[in-house]
């Protein structure tokens, strides 16, 4: 992270509201720094940014909107995709997405490049007929237009102080902290939005926030019963963005000192509700793509709440190899995986390390201070590009210390930190606003969701092999501090020129975040529940869209059938409709399960309140086993809902299906191995 002018500590003043490195961490740090400069000579040659053309704040803004999949926004298309997730926002996300896109329009108005859409034109209520559009999530901003009663709809009006540098909505009633901590609604350029999407505070897709149970999940024991009266509850059910917002009408947010002498960090526990949770790997791939979109204007309207700017520098590109180990974009890396095992999701290199300290190296003193022979570490580098790949490099001549520096080595060559070291200077002014350990855990959730998928798969196996190491720490003197602080250089870096006390600022922002990921590993790569029920609003807008599409096929259809000639082969197509035989066929709360792998392939359940996915997988175990001399298991096995409202979905084994049943009542159920894709 540091520049290799930067080896030697400087004065640097702590702060009681930033997380702070004691003296022995020191050491380990700037040890670290050294080794880097070390190992790193002819390297930086290779990777050296190319030099590209500062971006004006237009141009960022059109990146960011990019990013979050509002590209339609910039083209001027009429893309189902960006309809149906600006249909979905929140009120927060939907004041973040308005102020950037103003920014970017009046940036190029000025330019005069082009003709551009009026942010009214965007946010506008569409004039179709009710009932044939997706009213319940739209937005209107036109002043002048006439008000239209939506239902769900909160109307906000009357003008606001005109001296605000951010444009922030809050509650409808605009609310203030009495400290003004917190952004609260003003208008600027813009006028504020008169009607957005009501999305209830508590929503996993249900409409009812009072459904949910007293059982919760902790960071240490995922099913832990006995929770400790001092662990500290957590909601994924209301988005973050507003419940910062409303944080100065509930209580004020305390502040949180940092100090290793005495201080640890809380305790967090996860309300779990009859939806259960769900892994980032539970959903379908294009719908982790929406969830990620959906992150970074959560996140970025998070940020916009305590007034503090997201992303405004241009992210540092490096051209990575084509070929080899070190230096190759893990997408390539994996995409090269692939080829030997389709499912792998962790470069299989990076897992070949992980196994070599875990065979010998989890009880080795300072396994991750040691810098190893340097000889050695440069001939299995040069080996490793060449003969990994074809799967003739020898892994047993390697011991764990050549592992443990290779593997530093791995994230810092990457072309592009592992994680996004230009969100770092946002994080460092939200630490040093002080606020309370939870809001910084929300903040983080966030950007661990709107990380790249193989950036995020990384990180989580990364995460659990450092708790691996943490858990001999007796005898390897390897702590969450120590971790943390030697891997920050190495998991965020910049190639950029800072100042000492720039860097030192940043690698020490960087060392708390490594330890919070390390502290809540169980609860970070769990998707918020808000975010899957955006997930599945969207889909059923884009869904309700292509309906209102015309189509030749349809409208020949309907001809054919006003005509009373439909052949017996139509006839027949049409009473085995998917959705005609769902609603003919099978009763009000009785779903008919499909286990292809199993002896038993079909069963329809009647549901009831109690009803839980494992119950389901158990009473198809007992049929399977029942009378077979094989006793056939079904552990690897997990209920999943397919379609409707979501791609595919994973559910909880604690979830009720009969609320799932009710969100999305066209899915298929399916029992599968949790691996499948």
């Amino acid at each position: 992270m540091l520049s290799n002018e930067s080896l030697q500590s400087p004065a640097f003043s702590r702060s009681n509201s930033q997380a702070s490195i004691d003296s022995a961490s020191m050491e380990d740090f700037w040890r670290e720094i050294e080794s880097i400069k070390e190992n790193s000579l002819g390297v930086q040659e290779e990777q050296t940014p190319a030099e590209a053309k500062p971006l004006d704040e237009g141009e960022l803004e059109a990146e960011w909107l990019q990013d979050v999949g509002l590209s339609t926004l910039i083209l001027g298309d009429e893309e189902e995709g960006g309809k149906a997730l600006l249909s979905t926002l929140t009120r927060t996300q939907a004041a973040a997405v308005k102020k950037r896109y103003n920014t970017y329009t009046q940036t190029m108005r000025k330019k005069n490049k082009q003709s551009i859409r009026d942010v009214r034109d965007i946010f506008g209520v569409s004039e179709s007929p009710p009932g044939d559009t997706c009213d319940n999530h739209s937005s209107q901003l036109d002043d002048t237009q006439e008000e239209k009663e939506l239902p769900g709809v909160i109307k906000t009006s009357g003008s606001l102080p005109d001296d605000a540098s951010f444009n922030i909505t809050t509650l409808s009633d605009g609310s203030q902290d009495e400290e003004g901590s917190f952004a609260v609604p003003r208008s600027g350029s813009m006028s504020i939005l008169e009607t957005i999407p009501d999305v209830p505070a508590h929503s996993n897709g249900s409409a009812d926030p009072g459904q949910s149970v007293q059982n919760a999940v902790s960071d240490d024991e995922y099913l832990e019963k006995d929770i400790p009266l001092q662990a500290e509850e957590l909601s994924f059910e209301e988005s973050y963005s507003e419940m910062v917002t409303e944080a100065p009408k509930r209580n004020k947010l305390k502040k949180s000192d940092f100090k290793k002498e005495d201080y640890v960090l809380p305790k967090f526990i996860v309300q779990k509700t009859r939806f259960g949770l769900t892994e980032a790997g539970d959903l379908s791939a294009d719908d982790m793509k929406k969830i990620r979109h959906l992150s970074l204007i959560e996140l970025t309207a998070f940020f916009d709440a305590f007034r503090i700017q997201l992303k405004r520098n241009k992210t540092e590109k490096v051209k990575g190899r084509d070929s080899g180990i070190f230096g190759v974009p893990l997408t390539v890396l994996l995409e090269n995986d692939r080829r030997k095992d389709a499912g792998v999701k962790v470069p299989l290199v990076l897992q070949k390390f992980f196994q070599k300290v875990e065979e010998s190296g989890l009880e080795s003193e300072g396994i991750f201070r040691l810098s190893g022979c340097t000889a050695k570490v440069k001939q299995y580098r040069e080996e490793l590009d060449a003969k990994f790949n074809a799967d003739k490099f020898k892994w047993e001549k390697m011991c764990h210390r050549e592992a443990a520096v290779m593997l530093k080595a791995f994230f810092r060559e990457l072309p592009t930190s592992l994680f996004p070291v230009e969100y770092i200077p946002a994080f460092i002014t939200l630490m040093e606003r002080g606020p309370h350990i939870k809001v910084q855990f929300q903040a983080l959730h966030l950007m661990i969701m709107a990380l790249p998928e193989a950036n995020r798969d990384t990180a989580q196996a990364l995460m659990t092999f450092f708790n691996k190491v943490i858990a001999n720490e007796s005898k390897n003197r390897m702590s969450i501090w120590n971790i943390s602080t030697i891997m920050a250089p190495n998991l965020f870096f910049s190639r950029s020129k800072h100042s000492d006390c720039e860097e030192l600022l940043l690698a020490n922002t960087a060392a708390h975040i490594i330890r919070l990921m390390l502290k809540y590993q169980e609860m970070l790569w769990k998707v918020p529940s808000f975010l899957i029920a955006q997930v599945r609003r969207m889909n059923e807008a884009t869904m309700l869209l292509k309906k209102q599409l015309p189509s030749v096929k349809k409208l020949l259809r309907r001809k054919t059938i006003e005509r009373g000639v439909i052949s017996p082969k139509t006839s027949k197509v049409l009473q085995k409709s998917p959705s005609t035989r769902r609603m003919s066929d099978v009763p009000e709360g009785v779903i008919r399960i499909h286990a292809p792998l199993l002896s038993k392939v079909s069963m329809a359940i009647q549901l009831n309140s109690q009803t839980k996915a494992k119950d389901i997988l158990a009473k198809f175990q007992y049929e399977n086993s029942h009378g077979s001399s094989e006793g056939i298991k079904i552990q690897n096995q997990r209920l999943y809902e397919i379609g409707g409202n979501i791609g595919q979905h994973c559910l909880d084994p604690e979830a009720y299906i009969l609320d799932v049943y009710h969100v999305n009542p066209q899915a298929e159920w399916v029992i599968k191995p949790q691996s499948s894709v």
